[in-house]
């Protein structure tokens, strides 16, 4: 039987999200100081160049990383959900770049940039929303899962509150996980 042949744009698709994937375990693992482009290439098994052609900049590569909302899995499966939701807060107390602080700064109080974050974390609930169990409130979970991680990581990278910036990432998604769990699971 021949091999599955994909298109150049299919295959550029993969590896970009590839990259990305390894990026946010480097990042949420390590933090942005100690990820090198190098590592991320490395982990991905592509060359630096690539990552660099792509992405154009750590700091973009660490923006996208963030900001994406990865392909979440199947709705069936509310445990793989929960720890990629939380993998994505380790990410962010790991540091969010100078653009998202910005925009996080400034959502209340200008008009575009509330509508751009509005528009964001839009996005991000319809992500996590159609990842969820079907549910007549699945809207409302999700809404909640994104305002939850949005919270704890305004507490963390922009009001410095002590006991978030003092616990390690691990400590605190161990903390959350039975609430996300509980907002991620079917309610029966």
């Amino acid at each position: 039987m021949p091999a599955t042949h994909r298109s150049r744009a299919e295959r550029r698709r993969a590896t970009e999200a590839r990259i990305l994937d390894r990026a946010r375990e480097l990042f949420a693992e390590k933090g942005f100081d100690r990820t090198t482009i190098r590592a991320v290439a490395t982990a991905a098994g592509v060359d630096p160049a690539l990552v660099m052609q792509y992405f154009g900049s750590k700091r973009e590569l660490f923006t996208r990383a963030v900001q994406a909302v990865p392909a979440l899995p199947a709705a069936s499966d509310a445990d793989a959900l929960v720890e990629q939701l939380l993998a994505t807060l380790g990410l962010k107390l790991g540091g969010l770049p100078e653009g998202a602080l910005a925009m996080m700064r400034s959502m209340l109080t200008d008009p575009a940039a509330g509508e751009q974050a509005r528009a964001a974390l839009g996005r991000q609930i319809d992500g996590v929303g159609a990842a969820l169990p079907a549910a007549e409130d699945r809207e409302l979970r999700a809404a909640l899962l994104v305002a939850t991680l949005l919270g704890v990581t305004i507490g963390h990278q922009l009001l410095g509150l002590a006991p978030l910036c003092d616990a390690p990432a691990e400590r605190v998604a161990a903390l959350l996980r039975p609430a996300i769990r509980a907002l991620a699971e079917p309610v029966g």
